[in-house]
């Protein structure tokens, strides 16, 4: 890029890194409470992991910093083990990261369900809005457990001494929060209110009569800075606690680039934004910074306010500095109300309705699956829920893979078709059949071959002709070549005719294997196409 060009791309660029930089100061100072950290480790990460990821990443538009979905596991991690150890989870999330960016291994993230995604940030969202009781309240003082629900009985016990002041603060705050989303959707509440809570902090510190938590009172000494000293802290717990941060992070990384790529037409390197973001981790970690992960809203921001390249990202964290450097000082008198509103406005916008609706009109069990990954991530533990969610989603779509897939249909005697079955639950075969095509669909391995030499075995051995149709088989191994050899002997045994069609290049090698198939295409019974059995069997096509 020459001089003109670089000119050229700032000018496009930096009305949109500044905005975003606006919205960043406020939601990493009130994320990093969130997670139980100091608001300096949270601006610390937006402008490192911000800056690193908008430099090595493949993305031209993902703004990456501290997010929602990270700040349930971090706050369950960080009341175990101090704040102070979230930095080297930063790392380990990082490393790890590059582990996976090495071994090309996010292209297994197709085996994470959706299902349990939802479910899990709809369990950290309510562990975000509703952990803001405290601050909405004004309660001060009160015992800090490890279990979140614990946490919120101790609220709900003393909510008798809360704050009238507190409470209406923070439902004015969250009310404007929603009128901007509502009316004036392309300004951010955040950027307006976050001056608006400064200045009441200002206003009312010294107004006797007047109890206003504000940041100062629980980080009397926040000062800006651009490195903390970082105690390295390696345990179990943090190396598991950073393979669920990675998971996450990945997850919620490239779904936000691929939004982002369907905004503006555009495709994002999957490979480069997986090493722009472990780079992120590890560089926000060594620098005193938390895990971070790309944040949805704040890249739909710097698309819809004009980002042309990952300049405007850059400048967004090289401006979350300068502003933090001159005026960090000043969200000491932030009223803690208003955090609140802001952490439960995002709260808000992590639940994802629409998702769940359509679950629950589709697809019933994934449904009750969501919802019961969310409840074990508020009431057990954020990496619970998600390992639950993963692990059960696994295990149900390998039930469902077990039953084998197949297309079946029945024709009798009078060569007519009086029947056809497609699905993977065997249903009553019409007496009388003459000649049956039982299509097998996509994988015959060890995972279903029992459940189509099954079939045979209970059902399918009635036929006078039998076509074993496998066009629609894209995978095979030895298994599925011992369930094909099972199924011809139990239908040699029983005085049927067997044949095989459509056998495709992706399953023919392993076919040499097939005692039963060789034999068959000896005595001439292997086609191409179905319809030249059917044919030579007398069916007028």
């Amino acid at each position: 890029m020459n001089t003109k060009q670089a000119v050229s791309t700032l000018k496009l660029n930096w009305k949109s890194g500044l905005t975003v930089s606006l919205v960043a100061i406020p939601l990493s100072i009130s994320l990093a409470v969130a997670s139980h950290t100091s608001p300096v480790v949270g601006i610390l990460t937006a402008i490192w992991a911000g800056l690193v990821a908008a430099l090595a990443g493949g993305s031209n538009y993902n703004v990456v910093g501290p997010t929602g979905a990270l700040s349930g596991i971090l706050a369950s991690y960080a009341i175990l083990h101090g704040s102070e150890t979230l930095a080297t989870v930063a790392v380990l999330s990082g490393l790890i990261i590059f582990f996976a960016y090495l071994f090309r291994l996010h292209k297994y993230l197709v085996f994470v369900p959706g299902s349990a995604i939802h479910g899990f940030t709809l369990g950290v969202a309510f562990i975000i809005g509703l952990g803001q009781l405290n601050f909405a309240l004004g309660l001060t003082g009160l015992t800090a457990h490890e279990k979140f629900v614990d946490n919120l009985i101790e609220s709900a016990g003393h909510f008798a001494a809360f704050s009238p002041v507190s409470l209406v603060l923070f439902l004015v705050s969250l009310a404007l929060l929603l009128f901007f989303k509502k009316f004036y959707p392309r300004l951010p509440g955040a950027i307006v209110l976050a001056p608006i809570g400064i200045g009441l902090g200002l206003v009312f510190q010294n107004k006797s009569g007047v109890a206003l938590q504000t940041l100062g009172s629980l980080y009397p000494h926040m000062a800006a800075a651009f490195f903390l000293p970082v105690k390295p802290y390696l345990s179990q717990s943090a190396i598991i606690a950073a393979f669920a941060v990675a998971l996450v992070a990945i997850l919620e990384t490239m779904i936000s680039a691929k939004i982002a790529d369907g905004m503006t037409g555009t495709r994002h390197s999957r490979r480069k934004e997986m090493r722009g973001l472990a780079l992120a981790n590890i560089i926000s970690g060594i620098m005193g910074g938390m895990p971070a992960t790309a944040a949805l809203a704040r890249t739909s921001l710097n698309v819809k306010t004009g980002a042309t390249s990952k300049v405007s990202a850059a400048l967004s964290s090289l401006a979350v500095a300068v502003i933090a450097l001159f005026f960090l000082k000043y969200f000491k008198f932030m009223p803690l109300a208003v955090i609140a509103a802001i952490l439960v406005f995002v709260a808000i916008q992590m639940v994802e309705a629409e998702h769940f609706m359509r679950m629950f009109k589709y697809d019933r069990r994934n449904f009750y699956l969501s919802l019961v990954t969310a409840f074990i991530t508020v009431f057990e533990d954020p990496i619970v829920g998600i390992l639950f969610g993963v692990g059960v989603a696994s295990l149900l779509l390998m039930e469902k893979l077990s039953r084998g897939q197949f297309d079946l249909a029945i024709n009798d005697s009078r060569k007519r078709m009086v029947d056809r079955i497609s699905g993977d639950r065997m249903q009553k075969i019409v007496q009388g059949s003459d000649t049956i095509v039982y299509s097998i669909k996509g994988l015959l391995c060890y995972i279903n071959s029992e459940s189509h030499v099954s079939r045979f075995r209970l059902h399918l051995n009635g036929s006078k002709n039998i076509i074993l149709r496998m066009r629609s088989v894209y995978y095979i191994d030895m298994d599925g070549v011992e369930a094909l050899d099972e199924i011809v002997r139990i239908l040699k045994d029983a005085r049927k005719n067997v044949y095989i069609t459509g056998v495709n290049s992706m399953i023919s090698g392993m076919l040499l294997e097939s005692r039963e198939f060789q034999q068959i295409k000896t005595e001439g019974r292997v086609y191409k196409k179905s319809s030249e059995v059917l044919k030579v069997l007398g069916f007028a096509l």
